[in-house]
């Protein structure tokens, strides 16, 4: 399962010196992840609002190059396995020249909205990430990430 979505640098992002924040970077990933799963027809809301929540329970990222004001990123976003506990989407954030900013990924849990203890992943989204990943190069959706 993977999409892109892209996004101008916004003034508020960026220091005196016009470089984008590292912190902005996890929200890049967060952008990117909610995208992809509303574009795959299962947003995370519909998915709390069936019960299940999804906190974050780690985050990595790796910063290769800086963004600036004025740059166009492009948030390319991705699950790579089917989750039973556990949900991990990398991701890769790149300018509009295609070169590489930021990677890395974001860990997310599944809890029931009520008790907050931990359950498995919903079937719903299961189905969508595996169907996502029988159709995996079958896509030719532009809006659908071929680079990560």
């Amino acid at each position: 399962m993977r999409a892109e979505l892209e996004l101008a640098v916004r003034y508020y992002e960026t220091d005196q010196m016009g470089i984008v924040h590292h912190s902005n970077y996890i929200r890049y990933f967060e952008c990117g992840r909610s995208d992809m799963m509303a574009k795959y027809g299962l947003p995370i809301e519909r998915i709390e609002a069936e019960g299940v929540m999804l906190p974050v329970v780690a985050v990595e990222c790796r910063y290769r190059k800086s963004a600036v004001m004025g740059d166009t990123v492009r948030i390319v976003s991705r699950i790579d396995k089917v989750p039973l506990a556990k949900l991990v989407v990398r991701n890769e954030v790149y300018n509009q020249r295609g070169e590489l900013l930021a990677d890395g990924s974001v860990t997310l849990g599944f809890i029931d909205a009520e008790t907050r203890h931990p359950v498995r992943c919903p079937e719903k989204l299961a189905a969508v990430i595996r169907a996502s990943m029988e159709t995996d190069g079958k896509d030719t959706d532009s809006t659908v990430g071929k680079n990560i």
